[in-house]
């Protein structure tokens, strides 16, 4: 089962290829702050990267430019506070969680959008629609309009040709009787206002108005320059009624000589009311078309926002980590589509989840983060790291359990490796193994922490603690818990076969650790001057002795831990 989890993480690797959610950000972050240039961020990621080849060490970017004298733990810490919002102390705790946190929280935060995708969708479909038709109308009755004024003159201009063709003979004649019935008729021609028949003086022999018979003619004023073109002149002018009228005139010729002239008059305005008419269903048509819109724009909008809502939920709850959550889409549309796809991706994190939730409990958070970030070929050697090493064991196991409910001391043995193991990675530690009644802590690898020392010994003082306090009749293997610590090289890697491989530490800071634990007397911490000389002043110990240690061949000087000072908590989450 190891190796196919192996497997599977490499997988993911090799799809995902995701680098660190806060190295990148922190160095361009720095760079924007001009507190470091292009070269050197470029030089810390290289020494980070050498590092992780060389050695196995897994160190934070901002640890690296601190250490390469960059710039001050102080100032990387205050400008990761300042811009993502933080109360981190030290580049020694866990700003990667820390910022997830927040930023999963100002998810929450989010107000719903102030208009819904369906409202925008009609609204948008309604636009188009009504400026489909608004386009349409008007090119409609413009060109109405112009077809209506070209007939209009098409009209004047053939009334204007009968009128001077039969008025030529009477007007040789002086015949006012045959002119007045020449143009008796004219008012029933559409739009056409006068006509007006004028002799060579002037003065006009026939009208539709019979006031004007016999007065001298007085041609309108007009709003643009007479244009002449074969023979027929035309213009535009205002009546007294306010109306806008075409005035069509062409002269009357007989042998060749002009005898005289015929004016007519067509509205113009009778052109503006006929495409008035016309609007009108038009508009009704519009109106119509509108609403037909608009029932298919709600209809389609509320059709497509029903599965985005679907998929906008299915995403939240996937954010909030409910893989189960499934998209229920029928439709054989991209939308549908969409759905299935997320239906697979859902399944598919799921999986993912539970390995890494299971692999992670074999190897720990911190190397489960390290198989998943970094190559594939680069966990699995060995590298030798300074590391600090606790050992909690319970004394006098074996008899205590001889006879006794099995169940009952699995449950007990269960309580303690809970407590063990909640105080070990509260301090930025990680869980190697148990081992049988015993528990084997890391500090310092595979994530590199300058204050692992501390880090251990703050852990051993606080399980040590949350022992005492639950220890009681119903659980008494708590009240004998021995503490055994140590620091040195270690050899992290992976080591195993093909069939069974683990993540571990090994060599002599290992195996004197255990020792010590094995010396330790129920609720005792023992540790080396090694351990006791990293910390100096900075905890209370008492003298054990010196003790011969099984594979060693000099005595070993031992301490006993009291108290630490609690100025500073290491906690690696806050």
């Amino acid at each position: 089962m190891y190796s196919s989890f192996i497997h599977l993480f490499a997988a993911i690797r090799r799809k995902l290829k995701r680098k660190s959610t806060i190295d990148t950000p922190l160095g361009q972050l720095l760079v924007a702050r001009k507190i470091i240039n292009e070269d050197q961020l470029a030089s810390a990621l290289a020494v980070q990267r050498k590092r992780w080849r060389e050695k196995g060490q897994s160190v934070r970017l901002g640890q690296i430019i601190a250490e390469l004298g960059m710039a001050s733990e102080e100032t990387i810490v205050t400008t990761i506070n300042e811009n993502f919002g933080l109360k981190a102390s030290s580049l020694s705790d866990n700003i990667r969680e820390f910022i997830t946190h927040r930023r999963n929280t100002l998810e929450r935060r989010l107000s719903a959008p102030k208009i819904p995708i369906w409202l925008r969708l009609c609204l948008g479909a309604l636009a188009i629609v009504m400026m489909t038709m608004l386009s349409f109308s008007y090119f409609i009755i413009t060109k109405q309009k112009a077809r209506l004024l070209d007939q209009t003159v098409i009209v004047g201009a053939v009334s204007l040709s009968y009128f001077v063709n039969s008025a030529r003979l009477p007007l040789v004649d002086g015949d006012v009787s045959s002119l007045d019935i020449l143009i008796e008729d004219a008012n029933t021609t559409k739009g056409l206002r006068y006509v007006a028949v004028i002799d060579r003086a002037g003065i006009v022999r026939a009208h539709t108005d019979v006031n004007l018979i016999g007065t001298i003619w007085a041609p309108p004023f007009p709003l643009m320059s007479p244009v002449t073109h074969d023979g027929l002149t035309r213009f535009s002018f205002v009546s007294k009624s306010k109306e806008r009228i075409l005035n069509l005139s062409r002269e009357v010729v007989a042998r060749g000589k002009p005898v005289g002239s015929v004016q007519v008059g067509m509205s113009l305005d009778y052109v503006d009311q006929e495409v008035i008419k016309e609007k009108q269903p038009i508009l009704l048509m519009t109106l119509g078309l509108l609403s037909t819109g608009l029932l298919i724009a709600i209809f389609m909008g509320v059709r497509f926002s029903r599965p985005i809502k679907k998929l906008v939920a299915a995403t939240e709850a996937i954010a909030k980590g409910d893989y189960h959550h499934r998209v229920k889409l029928t439709s054989r549309d991209e939308l549908g589509h969409l759905a299935n796809a997320f239906n697979r991706m859902a399944a598919e994190l799921l999986r993912h989840k539970l390995a890494r939730e299971s692999f992670g409990k074999y190897v720990g958070e911190e190397v489960l983060e390290m198989i998943v970030n970094d190559s594939e070929q680069l966990w699995l050697k060995g590298y030798e790291n300074e590391a600090t090493i606790i050992f909690a064991d319970i004394r006098g196991f074996t008899a205590y359990s001889e006879n006794r409910n099995p169940k009952a001391v699995v449950a007990m043995l269960n309580t303690f490796f809970e407590i063990a193991t909640g105080a070990i990675l509260d301090y930025g530690g990680y869980v190697d193994k148990f081992i049988g009644d015993s528990v084997l802590g890391v500090f310092g690898v595979p994530v590199v922490r300058k204050d692992h020392v501390e880090r251990a010994v703050r852990a051993a003082l606080a399980l040590n603690e949350r022992l005492q306090q639950r220890g009681n009749q119903t659980n008494p293997l708590l009240s004998f818990v021995g503490i055994g610590i140590h620091t040195g090289r270690v050899v992290s890697g992976n080591i195993g076969s093909q069939s069974k491989m683990e993540y571990t530490v090994i060599g002599d800071t290992v195996n004197l650790a255990s020792r010590l634990s094995s010396l330790a007397a129920p609720g005792e911490i023992l540790v080396t001057e090694k351990v006791r000389h990293a910390l100096g002043g900075s905890i209370t110990a008492t003298p054990a002795g010196i003790r011969v240690i099984k594979g060693k061949t000099d005595p070993v000087k031992t301490y006993r831990i009291d108290a630490i000072e609690q100025d500073s908590p290491v906690k690696s989450v806050a």
